[in-house]
């Protein structure tokens, strides 16, 4: 059997999956085109890189199809410069770092304090339940994050801005990726 075609399949994913679903930054579609997905993948799994689906790269960590970041990207808008916070998101990181971004990358949960203000541009890989307040904290003056928040089968992705009055987010475009292990909606009590 031939070794798998990683460019062609590159390829493939940007004119199958991301071209077609309004994403028009030509600078995403040129990273995404020559960022190898696959390094991010588990090995039994590199086959399904360019694949349209999310993929475990770890215990409850995933990479969004290539559709939703190439999207959540888009969103944020990523300049060369910019200083960027890549949660859970090694593939958006690499995306970001090949636009030219200074890119810090954290699969912690929780940021500390000196983070504060300190990031242009803020993505995660993943879902949440609830946006965690030390990432809308992360945000620079001009700051823009992306993050799914999903409470059932499908969420949305917010993208939130800080400014001098403070935060405010929009929903930009569903996606139904799973939710990061460890920031589930938690259980209450219910009649």
């Amino acid at each position: 059997m031939p070794p798998l075609d990683f460019a062609a399949q590159r390829q493939t994913m940007v004119d199958s999956q991301v071209r077609v679903s309004d994403v028009t930054d030509l600078n995403i579609q040129t990273a995404m085109r020559t960022v190898p997905r696959e390094v991010f993948c588990p090995p039994t799994k590199a086959y399904f890189a360019y694949a349209d689906a999310e993929i475990e790269y770890a215990p409850g960590r995933w990479l969004l199809r290539p559709r939703d970041v190439a999207k959540l990207l888009q969103a944020v808008r990523p300049r060369a410069g910019e200083r960027a916070l890549a949660i859970a998101a090694p593939y958006a990181a690499a995306i970001m770092q090949a636009l030219g971004l200074g890119v810090v990358q954290s699969e912690a949960g929780d940021l500390d304090a000196a983070s504060a203000g300190q990031y242009d541009v803020v993505v995660c890989e993943g879902a949440v339940s609830a946006t965690p307040s030390a990432w809308i904290e992360a945000l620079a003056l001009g700051g823009r994050m992306g993050v799914v928040v999903r409470d059932g089968p499908v969420g949305a992705l917010r993208l939130y801005r800080r400014a001098a009055d403070g935060v405010g987010w929009r929903a930009v475009f569903d996606a139904p990726p799973p939710i990061l292990a460890g920031f589930e909606a938690k259980a209450g009590f219910v009649f």
